[in-house]
């Protein structure tokens, strides 16, 4: 199993103004969390797409190009990119660059986002959304098939025989499907051959079990060679005991929750929630490295998924804590799980990693 973390690039915001702070310091300690996971032998980072003032990720393959320059293995990926509200044209552009910079490391995680703020921000409109997802989404898998294009839609200027460069080092560049659940979406995901991400940030895992068996389901009937890939993305933190992480990680979460939730009509966040959510059957993959374990054995048990990916920072948090998090998840967890599954574990490019 691939082992990775992924990341929104949250920052703080001015309670009284609203307005984003340390954004410039936010982006130099994401790239020094990147470069961590790289050398403690992680698999996969991922940036998210936001266009919030809680986040800095606006343009994920800005920051994956910065981060491919400073690694030497990690695959980069987007987390996701918001296709309805983009154009695929720069997208495969913008990645296929990040894949030279890299040398052949980047992926596209393509999905409809979980904020809408993009689409007026880029004039789309929303009651095209899933329309929009769709067309958009093939035309950036023809586009990775050829360097010239002819292509028409509904919600795009047509393309007539026009190339696109540069072209990336990995033929095809990866294009994952991301998903929050929707069995439509699933069905899509595996129609189109592509691999899936399964987004888990609350209530039981196993719930989500029959939507992956739908899936591979679904890329048998198609016809697809081989078997599908599976990728598991959730919320979560390490430290070196349980109450360390919890108590690390709770206020954070809870106040982005929240935040979040008041926009969305949400009931308030509890920490009898989180709590529950911490054992073993619930979806934060949170608690000292011997937990984490547990948690991502027991969910490859009902999911037999090929990928995990969690993110450390749901809110803000301090960056040592965030450093010595990716530590442990690189030099403890990830080689225990890896060596469970029968894998290889992946060895370190630098021994040299911060305390």
């Amino acid at each position: 199993m691939e082992l990775g973390l992924f990341s929104f690039v949250e920052t703080r915001v001015d309670p009284a103004t609203g307005r984003q702070l340390d954004a410039r310091a936010r982006v130099r300690d994401l790239l020094e969390e990147i470069e961590l996971a790289d050398r403690v032998g992680l698999d996969v980072y991922g940036v998210g797409e936001h266009h919030r003032p809680d986040y800095v990720s606006s343009t994920p393959a800005t920051l994956l190009a910065a981060a491919a320059a400073r690694t030497e293995r990690i695959r980069l990926t987007s987390a996701v990119t918001v296709l309805g509200s983009d154009d695929p044209v720069r997208v495969f552009q913008d990645f296929a660059t990040v894949d030279l910079i890299s040398g052949g490391r980047a992926e596209i995680m393509a999905g409809r986002g979980s904020f809408i703020e993009s689409f007026p921000l880029f004039g789309q409109d929303l009651d095209d959304y899933a329309e929009i997802f769709r067309e958009k989404l093939g035309l950036l898998l023809q586009l990775r098939e050829s360097e010239r294009i002819t292509w028409s839609g509904r919600f795009r200027a047509p393309i007539e025989d026009r190339g696109v460069w540069p072209r990336p080092v990995q033929n095809p560049l990866p294009v994952w499907r991301a998903v929050g659940g929707s069995p439509q979406s699933i069905v899509e995901a595996a129609a189109s051959g592509l691999p899936l991400a399964v987004a888990i940030i609350g209530g039981r895992p196993a719930q989500f079990g029959p939507a992956v068996e739908m899936y591979r389901d679904a890329w048998r009937r198609a016809g697809h060679p081989g078997e599908p890939r599976v990728s598991i993305n959730s919320h979560g933190f390490l430290a070196d005991t349980a109450d360390e992480a919890a108590g690390i990680a709770f206020g954070p979460y809870a106040e982005t929750m929240n935040r979040i939730g008041r926009e969305r009509g949400w009931a308030p966040w509890t920490r009898a929630q989180f709590d529950a959510e911490r054992r073993l059957d619930g979806a934060l993959v949170l608690g000292s490295p011997n937990e984490v374990i547990d948690k991502i054995l027991h969910q490859h048990e009902i999911f037999r998924h090929d990928r995990f990916l969690l993110q450390l920072t749901v809110g803000p948090i301090e960056h040592a804590k965030v450093l010595h998090a990716i530590e442990l998840y690189g030099t403890v967890v990830a080689p225990a799980v890896r060596k469970a599954l029968g894998a290889p574990s992946a060895e370190p490019s630098n021994g040299n990693v911060p305390a």
